[in-house]
């Protein structure tokens, strides 16, 4: 009788990237089916742009790709990645320089309540946030994006960052504090122009 397969999980992140920078490059196929997603919520809620979104997804994973010997073997992989996204979206910017780019809507998670009328609060709620977050400066709307959406650890954003654990606690706090103030405040525009006020509770944060 033959000895038992040993049965072993998925490859880390870091693995399949250590793989990807000694020339498996097939390998990359695993990050961006784990990744893309991901990284195209993080660009349409930088950028408000489904097209743009698209353009930068790939472009980050382009550069993954050509600079993949850069990648260290005590680095975390998405901190990585997004620090690659981030050179992307710059760079995407300063070559686009001058045009104007409209955004545009749907890309938000549509809210699935059970009646049509809890459907549209949670949709008008996804919008009004959407719009305080824009907003924010991009700094911050990056931070709350990383913190939130994408639920990095704070260890792994001060990495992203270049700063301190308790500093990125403190940037969080005001930056959570400052949407705060503005959903309040387009909240107000809204309500201006319907009977209803939406309620101030921002259940992301």
């Amino acid at each position: 009788m033959g000895m038992p397969s040993k049965v072993t999980g998925p490859l880390s992140d870091e693995a399949v990237m250590l793989a990807v920078r000694e020339g498996e490059v097939a390998k990359l196929g695993l990050l961006f089916d784990r990744y893309h997603r991901a990284l195209f919520d993080f660009f349409c809620r930088m950028v408000s742009n489904r097209s743009v979104a698209e353009d930068l997804v790939q472009d980050v994973f382009f550069r993954i790709l050509k600079y993949r010997k850069t990648y260290r073997d005590d680095s975390h992989f998405t901190t990585w990645m997004f620090h690659i996204a981030r050179n992307a979206r710059i760079d995407h910017f300063k070559k686009h320089r001058g045009e104007v780019m409209f955004p545009e809507e749907g890309f938000d998670v549509p809210g699935h309540g059970p009646f049509p009328s809890q459907q549209f609060e949670k949709e008008q709620e996804a919008a009004l946030l959407k719009k305080a977050l824009a907003r924010l400066s991009e700094e911050k709307r990056e931070l709350l994006i990383l913190a939130r959406y994408r639920e990095m650890k704070y260890d792994q954003i001060a990495d992203f960052y270049g700063v301190d654990t308790g500093t990125i606690k403190v940037r969080v706090h005001r930056a959570v504090k400052e949407l705060r103030e503005i959903y309040s405040k387009v909240s107000g525009e809204k309500a201006s122009c319907n009977v209803r006020k939406p309620e101030t509770n921002l259940r992301i944060i």
